[in-house]
């Protein structure tokens, strides 16, 4: 089954979970646009599947206006999937932590979000239609020791998810939080690891949910990941 949308944007894009997502998102007929501080590591990223690339800094707000406008402008129209990826951290004992290093970390993490979120509903609204998904960690439900940056960045992710879910599903925009609780890679001993193209296909089969039964929230685990 083909996916309903066309043109997907992705935010604090890499050559990981993001690279997974942005292959498999194309495979389904999407034009992809690619987002991140430093671009140049999606140089062949971006050749394999000519996709649009921008810089963006998603703490700016004049950054993220920018990128929105030139991607509707590379995509041929504005993005109907957008994913949210980038976060920020700073960790050490809380006594310790420096202010400006943990205000820049909510700042990409959290009003990042905000400004992303903010400027692709904007779009979508008019048509009833559109996706954002927000890629979270098991710090987006339990905080960590010497972790309280990254785990006030993430909660604010899941409860702007949260709070857009309730606004927006009856508007005809689906919201999802992913909770990637464990570590990312390709493990060569086992399982014990989320290989990034299984959680892609996982972003994929939230997008083709029925309106019906959309969800807002899934946890992904690895099963020797404890609670």
């Amino acid at each position: 089954m083909k996916s309903k949308y066309e043109r997907a944007l992705i935010i604090g894009a890499g050559d990981g979970l993001s690279a997974s997502v942005a292959r498999l998102f194309a495979a389904e007929g999407m034009k992809i646009g690619l987002a991140a501080r430093n671009t140049g590591k999606l140089d062949a990223l971006a050749g394999e599947l000519q996709a649009a690339v921008y810089p963006c800094d998603v703490s700016q707000p004049d950054q993220v206006d920018a990128l929105f406008a030139a991607m509707d402008e590379k995509l041929g129209g504005s993005p109907d999937v957008v994913l949210f990826n980038p976060s920020a951290r700073v960790r050490g004992p809380f006594a310790e932590l420096d202010r400006e290093q943990v205000a820049n970390a909510l700042n990409v993490t959290a009003y990042g979000g905000f400004l992303v979120a903010q400027q692709f509903v904007r779009r979508a609204l008019p048509n009833r239609h559109g996706a954002i998904l927000f890629t979270g960690a098991s710090a987006s439900v339990k905080g960590f020791a010497k972790s309280a940056s990254f785990a006030m960045g993430k909660f604010a992710i899941r409860g702007l998810a949260q709070s857009l879910a309730r606004e927006l599903h009856p508007q005809g925009i689906h919201v999802a939080h992913f909770v990637i609780d464990g570590g990312i890679g390709r493990d060569s001993e086992g399982d014990s690891r989320l290989t990034p193209d299984a959680i892609a296909q996982t972003y994929l089969d939230i997008l083709r949910q029925d309106r019906s039964v959309w969800s807002w929230e899934i946890e992904l685990r690895p099963w020797v990941e404890s609670f």
